[in-house]
């Protein structure tokens, strides 16, 4: 076993055992990938801050029911994403696209896609709309199923599925709109 691994076993024990510097050091090990997640799911960095806030204090009510099978980064994955779950339920902020077929168009921006970092797409994605990030986030990024999605969510398979196809749209949309921008910078400088 990695003295890495072993380390964390260790700092999750003492967390079990209520342990202020063994929790301390545990937040400071997993919050700043955890904020990447709760960034995902919220609409600005103040949200992003207390769902990872509220995530943490759940992470450590629960600790002791993490049984050391799996991934520990894993297990507190999860719980960022359904804190950040609850949130968007408590707010009740999905509803559903009223025809799917309008929205489901297959376009190639393969090219486009190459010319955009990872930083842009985000920021692209934090520009959806709250139903549409959700949705897009935890089927594109999360790897949940349509089934899965309207189950935490609270909606239809089909609202899902409505939901993803808009968002999917919008983002290209969004992704050609910057492409196209980035073309004329380049004529620009090339005349």
């Amino acid at each position: 076993m990695s003295d890495l691994l072993m380390d964390l076993n260790v700092l999750i024990k003492e967390c079990k055992n209520n342990r202020p510097e063994a929790q301390r050091k545990l937040y400071e090990q997993f919050s700043g990938k955890m904020f990447g997640v709760c960034l995902r799911y919220s609409k600005d960095y103040t949200e992003a801050e207390d769902i990872l806030q509220d995530g943490f204090i759940k992470v450590f009510t629960k600790i002791s029911q993490f049984d050391f099978k799996g991934s520990f980064e894993g297990w507190v994955r999860r719980i960022m994403v359904n804190c950040a779950l609850e949130r968007y339920r408590k707010h009740n902020l999905l509803y559903s696209v009223s025809e799917i077929r309008e929205y489901d168009t297959k376009l190639a921006y393969d090219d486009v896609m190459s010319e955009i970092s990872c930083k842009e797409l985000m920021s692209l994605i934090q520009e959806l709309s709250p139903q549409y990030k959700m949705v897009f986030n935890l089927y594109a990024i999360e790897g949940f199923s349509h089934q899965e999605i309207g189950e935490k969510l609270g909606i239809s398979e089909g609202t899902s599925k409505s939901n993803l196809s808009r968002a999917r749209a919008i983002l290209q949309e969004k992704v050609k709109e910057l492409y196209s921008e980035r073309k004329q910078e380049v004529k620009l400088i090339i005349k």
